[in-house]
């Protein structure tokens, strides 16, 4: 099981338990995720921590003074 965070604007936009895919951006020597449809944003991963699947469950919400994050497992 692997765990990433997703940085997510507004409350309420996914529910703990929900089944959510992701997507993956590139850019010149990093990636990212992005909950669809456009819900939440990872931050950049290297080559070698990729993620390998593309649909999770979330686990968390938490909320900070930056705004909400949600936890996302992944089966890897």
């Amino acid at each position: 099981m692997r765990l990433m965070d997703f940085k997510m604007e507004r409350e309420n936009l996914v529910q703990i338990g929900d089944h959510v895919k992701v997507t993956e951006g590139v850019l010149p020597s990093s990636w990212y995720y992005t909950v669809e449809p456009a819900v939440a944003m990872s931050a950049n991963y290297s080559f070698r921590e990729r993620l390998q699947t593309r649909e999770g469950v979330v686990k968390e919400i938490k909320k900070t003074p930056q705004g909400f994050y949600v936890v996302v497992e992944f089966d890897e």
